[in-house]
């Protein structure tokens, strides 16, 4: 096999052991729009092991070469670099495909692959899989010799349906594989401007001595989509949106914003930070919370007759601690919506001071635009020019491309791959911290409220700005 070249500008970081890697679901729309363009990233940029094979399956019949070319096309349709030249060539020759119904055969080709790169080598099983799925391969995997002290197990949110659920699915992985082997990917922690919430506020004293009740108005997390359910229809109406985003993605980021400060910037420090903000939110309240379902989602195929899935959901959080007292959060998403934004806003309160019209202030606001890649805003007030004293909205702006080459940047999927190679559990999710979500939204999916209509295009129902009255979403209102 040919020499990899690191390119210029090109991401850097460790270099992960061998690694055979198992891509369960392999000819499914993740794999082709993330996984397999991620590997190749990777490999390109020399984040890679020296040494690797990647193994298809899935219950599609594939020979090598259909994989290959299936690969093909998933990077040229997603990937950041045309599949063409050595590094190309390098990284298909590393690829293989089994049927996911014959584990006998998966298990011979994975010996014979580690057998190759080194009797020690990692095997990284990947389940880019339904949940329902999940199980099953969980409890094959651990009545072979596939399973061990070698293999490693990513697994794809939701982790679970309620605390039930997720406790089942937890004592399964864990009759198979140890706590460390398992790695619960939610890829929002992956993205750069999600990272960067923690480095802005603990790296600069402007902005941590402010990150408290006593100056925050509210935190808004606000993740609307213009897609609609299209050929996802029969997973989201089994799922919903609170399922598939705020128990997962959202509040995932509310544990990264509202965390104490870590001893260290460590797995286990930020970890236990993270789990303190979840044991101190208050189960969620019904009453506070919005579910919506777009016009036309009962048309789509997949969806139940009569389903009463929300695509959209808005709802109000609190979180018990000294810091955050009093402080409402606010988190929103849905389908259909007018714009695709991922943004968290942590919204200051007026200053206590009376030389302005408060009329002419303007409450101070920081702004994570999460993208690959973002950019931060703080909104602030500012005299405007003339010969009174007239105060005006003014902001600053930091964009990742005026400041950083964007070559360096590996996107969600990419670095949550290469942390998984390197057995870095800083960005994953653990049981503890997932059970104790479903504990918080159950008080919800006991006494959901019925779905409201909403016209496609629009924000939502009228009761999602009557959620957070007084005050209002900063989108659509910039």
């Amino acid at each position: 096999m040919t020499a990899r070249r690191h390119q210029v500008g090109a991401p850097t970081g460790p270099t992960p052991a061998n690694h055979v890697v198992v891509l369960f679901g392999a000819t499914g729309d993740l794999a082709a729009r993330k996984l397999i363009p991620g590997f190749f990233h990777l490999a390109e940029s020399g984040l890679m092991p020296e040494d690797y094979r990647i193994i298809g399956s899935s219950r599609r019949e594939c020979t090598d070469e259909e994989f290959r070319s299936l690969a093909a096309e998933a990077a040229e349709r997603h990937g950041r670099s045309e599949p063409t030249g050595g590094a190309w060539d390098d990284f298909v020759a590393r690829l293989g495909y089994v049927p996911a119904d014959d584990y006998a055969d998966l298990s011979v080709a994975v010996e014979a692959a580690r057998a190759d790169l080194g009797g020690d080598t990692s095997v990284l099983y990947y389940l880019s899989v339904p949940p329902a799925a999940m199980p099953d391969i969980v409890t094959s995997l651990g009545g072979t010799s596939l399973a061990g002290p070698h293999a490693k197990v990513v697994l794809e949110k939701p982790f679970g349906t309620d605390l039930d659920s997720a406790r089942e699915l937890d004592a399964l992985l864990h009759s198979v594989f140890t706590e460390d082997q398992v790695f619960r990917i939610d890829h929002f922690l992956g993205k750069e401007d999600v990272q960067n919430i923690l480095a802005v506020r603990f790296s600069n004293r402007l902005f941590e001595p402010v990150w408290c009740a006593e100056h925050v108005r509210n935190i808004q997390i606000d993740v609307p989509e213009t897609l609609g359910v299209e050929n996802r229809a029969g997973f989201y109406d089994a799922t919903g949106a609170f399922s598939d985003m705020v128990v997962t993605h959202l509040f995932q980021t509310l544990g990264f914003v509202a965390m104490e400060p870590p001893e260290s910037f460590t797995s286990g420090a930020l970890h236990a930070e993270k789990q303190r903000v979840f044991d101190a939110l208050v189960p969620l309240d019904p009453s506070r919370v919005v579910r919506g379902q777009y016009e036309g989602y009962l048309d789509a195929d997949g969806v139940a007759e009569g389903s009463d899935t929300e695509t959209l959901v808005a709802l109000e959080a609190r979180i018990d601690n000294a810091r955050w007292d009093g402080v409402p959060i606010y988190l929103r998403t849905g389908k259909r919506m007018p714009v695709g934004r991922r943004v968290v806003i942590v919204k200051l309160k007026h200053p206590p001071m009376g030389m302005f019209d408060d009329r002419d202030t303007h409450g101070n606001e920081l702004v994570f635009e999460i993208g690959e890649p973002g950019h931060i805003r703080v909104n602030f007030t500012s005299k405007e020019p003339g010969a009174s004293m007239r105060l005006g909205a003014a902001r600053m702006d930091f964009d990742y491309k005026r400041s950083f080459d964007p070559r360096c940047e590996l996107e969600a999927y990419e670095r949550l791959l290469h942390d998984a190679m390197l057995d870095d559990h800083m960005l994953f999710n653990r049981a503890e911290g997932i059970e104790r979500l479903w504990q918080v939204s159950a008080p919800l999916l006991a006494d959901p409220s019925p779905v409201k209509p909403y016209a496609v295009g629009t924000w939502g129902p009228g009761e999602v700005d009557e959620l957070v009255a007084p005050y209002h979403w900063r989108l659509p209102y910039q």
